[in-house]
């Protein structure tokens, strides 16, 4: 898979989907609001963020933010310390290595079979999002 294939696939899978690119990353958002992406998209490395080395050629992560229990039950309930992460690793689901305490995960190239895996925890972290959109 590739970083338009999955933009795609997220705004065609769910309705109001916003985004807005910034810093060599595409943001999605649940409608008008623009404050926290449910997911992104990195494509390139930036000032902020040279972890994953993403200046490499065809290189992009996928960051998605789900729910504290299906962060936990992936990495556990200490996953917020990501020492010991290669976050250059290719198609390998790991915590965020910046947001992690917010429940991030990210992916670097996955394949269609990973991608498979992470569609729930899409659907979830735009159900979040949209739940919250909906609060205000």
């Amino acid at each position: 898979m590739n970083a338009a294939s999955i933009e795609q696939i997220i705004t065609e899978s769910f309705t109001k989907v916003e985004t807005a690119s910034n810093f060599g990353y595409t943001f999605f958002f649940y409608g008008a609001d623009h404050k926290r992406p449910f997911a992104t998209l990195a494509s390139s490395d930036n000032e902020y963020d040279r972890v994953s080395n993403l200046d490499r050629p065809g290189v992009f992560r996928l960051n998605v933010g789900v729910g504290k229990q299906t962060f936990q039950s992936l990495f556990g309930p200490n996953a917020v310390d990501v020492s010991g992460y290669d976050f250059t690793a290719l198609d390998t689901i790991m915590p965020h290595p910046d947001y992690a305490a917010q429940h991030f995960i990210c992916v670097l190239n996955l394949s269609a079979e990973t991608f498979e895996t992470l569609r729930p925890m899409i659907a979830e972290a735009y159900d979040i999002a949209k739940k919250r959109q909906t609060k205000r």
